[in-house]
């Protein structure tokens, strides 16, 4: 997404989900991916998908709501935050990720999802999450801080930021993703998640890594060894590096041209808001 509302896609496109048509959008103020389906909020506080529908994640009936302020996506669903603080949620459904009970919060401040379940942040810096729970990605257990300031979900595990720059990490361990080493982490600005890993920024600009490495993501090239970074985000075996100089970095699995140099040479890309997912 650049500076002038612009979106810009490359990788997958088996199901549209890069397909140029969807490129003339303008005044976009965020964009999100799901597995196959890609979502840009617009500054007039719709929404506009395309790609994969088969879980009516595009499904146009779910897009006709309009003051939503921040919008996530995963494998199969998406979940809007809307300007009063409640949540909408379309999509696969099957763990109950987007589960009508759950729509009713209000005072939410940031929503988040992995692969089957969601999370919302309320006002108050505390938690709330549904769906599945195989993990104790939604145990009770895990959610009883305050002082959240941002949350953010990989396949099956979650992380919370705390107001003292601290991280909070819970649900599948599998590839330590949510080693307990990386709970000691201090100054950290911003956290990411994507497939089976996670990364954390750091006030001096750069960032660290771990969990599942098999794409070379944790690249000591690239991580933690790049500088000046304002916002990382994770696809499902890829990452990506927006620098203050307006230039992206990209490292990782390049099987579908996700991380190919010729995209690479952007400029003038703009912060995106709290959690941009590239799965």
């Amino acid at each position: 997404m650049f500076t002038n509302g612009t979106v810009r896609c490359w990788g997958d496109n088996s199901y549209n989900q890069c397909d140029p048509l969807h490129r003339t959008f303008t005044n976009v103020i965020q964009v999100a991916c799901g597995d196959y389906h890609s979502v840009a909020l617009l500054f007039d506080g719709t929404v506009k998908c395309w790609g994969h529908n088969q879980w009516n994640q595009c499904d146009p009936v779910h897009l006709t709501f309009t003051n939503v302020i921040q919008v996530v996506c995963k494998q199969h669903h998406s979940v809007a935050l809307t300007l009063n603080g409640t949540v909408r949620c379309w999509g696969n459904n099957s763990r109950n990720q987007c589960d009508p009970v759950h729509l009713t919060f209000t005072d939410v401040i940031q929503v988040a999802c992995g692969n089957s379940h969601s999370v919302v942040l309320f006002f108050n810096g505390t938690v709330k999450c549904w769906g599945d729970n195989y993990w104790n990605q939604c145990d009770p257990v895990h959610l009883n801080f305050t002082d959240v300031i941002q949350v953010v979900c990989g396949f099956q595990h979650s992380i919370a930021l705390l107001s003292n720059g601290t991280i909070k990490c819970w649900g599948a361990n599998t590839y330590n993703q949510c080693n307990p080493l990386h709970n000691t982490l201090t100054d950290v600005i911003q956290a990411a998640c994507g497939g089976f890993r996670s990364v954390a920024l750091l006030s001096n600009g750069t960032v660290q890594c771990w969990g599942n490495n098999c794409w070379n993501q944790f690249n000591l090239v690239h991580c933690p060894f790049i500088t000046d970074v304002i916002q990382v985000v994770c696809g499902w075996d890829h990452l990506v590096a927006l620098r203050s100089n307006g230039t992206i970095q990209c490292w990782g699995n390049n099987d579908v041209n996700q991380c190919d140099p010729e995209h690479l040479t952007f400029t003038n890309i703009q912060l995106p808001c709290n959690d941009v997912v590239l799965w």
